[in-house]
This record gives structure tokens, C-alpha cells and sequence, in this order.
């Protein structure tokens, strides 16, 4: 009986197992030295103007006016954040943003929904390219997009009931209607993605229960996206409450801004404190921070959510 010597690559699996194991307390060799260290040279880059920013704010203006911004401060204190809350009002413009990013977020989302549910659950010829039409959407910026928007709202009229200016111009109701317009095409093309990962047949058998098609998006569909929803919706409640140009371009009473552009207010006509300006703009960052420090799992989960292939 004749046996089989065994092939190198064998042997050398052999030799590495009889290697003795490494002890607990031996260190190992750095592997992602330079890795590491890039990447914390990189945080450490983009934590810098947030740092000089908060060290800003804490000075006066009399302190940097007279030893310059690049000068070891002579007085500290939160002076500067006190006058940005109580000067430039922003308690009110904080609600003129939840006004407007809350029925923006849902409404995106509900239309969104609606469209992937549609686009993933029908079959017919369009369906491709209706979702790429709500995909491209995205790919155009706003500045190429204002001039014949502001040229619509300023003649499409609203009830009275809904805005006190009777147009989409400069009121909330217009910023509202943007950012739905501008943000479906993105939770489109996810929701879509995570749709089709949804068995067919789960529709199927609620088809064959009776229950009709806005029952099985309502009852079935939405509650299955749940972990989608939670991720999008964190997404773009920072995304609207950052936005800054719509509100800038459409909205034309001061009054009725959110908070992102009405820091112009800190900004006078013939003199300016940047002081006061970094207190208001490290205030008005801080409602992002909450959102994010406390939905993170869903925000970090929505940058691959739907990358998959459906």
C-alpha cells in the first residue's frame, strides 16, 4: 500500500500550528502604526478650527482687539454667549427650525416610502426609470435650481390659513416644500434598496388575505423599515437643520428664519464681532450634537444602509 506525501503547502500549515502560541504578556509588533497615526493627524486637523472656535467665543473683543487673535487670553468667560442668546433672540429662531425641520423630515419620509414601495412592488416598464428620475434629482446642486424656483414662488399662491404672506416666498411652508423636493430622491433610492430585501411573498400572502395595497404599505411595509427609517431620519434632520442657502435665498423677513441663517443677525453693517458670532454658531451646533451623540447607531448605520445589491 503506497502513501501520498504531502503537499507543501501542508507541510508549512503543519510547522505553523506546532508553533508555540505567544505569550499573554509578550507585546506584538505594531501592525497599523501608520495608519493610526494618519488618521489621528487628520482628526486632529479637523478638530483644530472647532477648538479656536470655542476659544474665540470665551474671549471678549476687547481682549483679541487689542493683543490680536493669536495671543494667550487676558480674559475668559461665557459673556459672549449670554449676548448671542438674548440679543439676536435666538430662542425664537430655535423653534422657527424645529417648525421647519420636523414636517420636512416626515414628509420626506412619507413620500419617500410611498415611492419604494411603489417602484419595488410593481412591475411595469417605468420602473427603473422613475427611480433613477428621483435619483437624479440629487445630482443637481441648488445654486443651478434657484433662479427659476424663486421665479415659482413668487407666484404660487398659499391659503391663508397656512402663511400670512400668501405665497411659497418667504414663508416656512416654502422651506418645507423644498427640502421634501430635494431630499426624496435620496431616501428613495435607500428605501428602495432596503424594500427589496423584504420577501415579495410577505405581500403575497397579506394579497391573498384581503388586505389591499394601502393596508400592506401601512401595516406591513413601513413597520419592516423601521431600522431605514430610524437611520434617514437622523440623517436628514441634520442635514435640513443645517441647511443654510434655502433660507438665506427664500425666506426674506428675518423673522422667520431658522437659526442656521439668522446668525446674520450677530453681523452689523458697519461693525462686526467675531467673537459673538463663534458663541452663536457653537450654540447653534448644539442641537446636531444631541441628535447625533444620541441616535449614533442609526447614523452610523445609515452611511451603508442600502448599499447593498436588492
Amino acid at each position: 500500500m503506497t502513501t501520498t506525501a504531502p503537499r507543501p503547502d501542508t507541510r508549512a500549515r503543519v510547522r505553523a500550528a506546532r508553533r508555540p502560541a505567544p505569550a499573554r504578556g509578550a507585546r506584538r509588533p505594531p501592525r497599523h502604526t501608520g495608519r493610526h497615526l494618519l488618521l489621528g493627524t487628520v482628526s486632529v486637523l479637523w478638530l483644530v478650527p472647532l477648538l479656536w472656535a470655542v476659544y474665540t467665543s470665551l474671549r471678549s473683543y476687547d481682549d483679541t482687539a487689542r493683543h490680536g487673535y493669536f495671543s494667550l487670553p487676558h480674559s475668559f468667560g461665557p459673556g459672549n454667549f449670554t449676548d448671542a442668546w438674548t440679543r439676536s433672540g435666538m430662542p425664537h429662531f430655535f423653534l422657527n427650525s424645529v417648525l421647519i425641520t420636523v414636517p420636512a423630515v416626515l414628509g420626506t419620509l412619507l413620500f419617500s416610502a410611498a415611492v419604494a414601495f411603489f417602484v419595488t412592488r410593481f412591475d411595469f416598464r417605468l420602473n427603473l426609470a422613475l427611480l433613477m428620475l428621483f435619483t437624479a434629482g440629487n445630482l443637481l446642486p441648488a445654486q443651478v435650481l434657484i433662479t427659476p424656483l424663486y421665479r415659482l414662488y413668487l407666484q404660487v399662491p398659499l391659503p391663508a390659513w397656512m402663511s400670512d404672506s400668501l405665497l411659497l416666498y418667504n414663508s416656512a411652508w416654502g422651506l418645507i416644500v423644498i427640502h421634501i423636493a430635494y431630499q426624496c430622491g435620496f431616501c428613495t433610492f435607500v428605501l428602495s434598496n432596503y424594500m427589496k430585501t423584504i420577501p415579495k411573498e410577505i405581500s403575497e400572502a397579506a394579497l391573498v388575505d384581503g388586505a389591499p395595497v394601502w393596508r400592506q404599505f401601512l401595516q406591513i411595509i413601513l413597520p419592516l423599515c423601521r431600522p431605514a427609517f430610524a437611520a434617514l431620519a437622523t440623517l436628514e434632520s441634520i442635514w435640513i437643520y443645517n441647511d443654510f442657502f434655502w433660507p438665506l435665498t427664500l425666506i426674506e423677513t428675518g423673522d422667520k428664519r431658522p437659526v442656521t441663517s439668522a446668525l446674520a443677525n450677530l453681523q452689523g453693517q458697519y461693525f462686526t464681532n467675531p467673537n459673538l458670532i463663534a458663541a452663536g454658531a457653537l450654540m447653534t451646533a448644539v442641537p446636531t450634537l444631541l441628535v447625533y451623540f444620541a441616535l449614533q447607531r442609526q447614523f452610523v448605520s445609515g452611511l451603508t444602509i442600502g448599499s447593498g445589491k436588492g
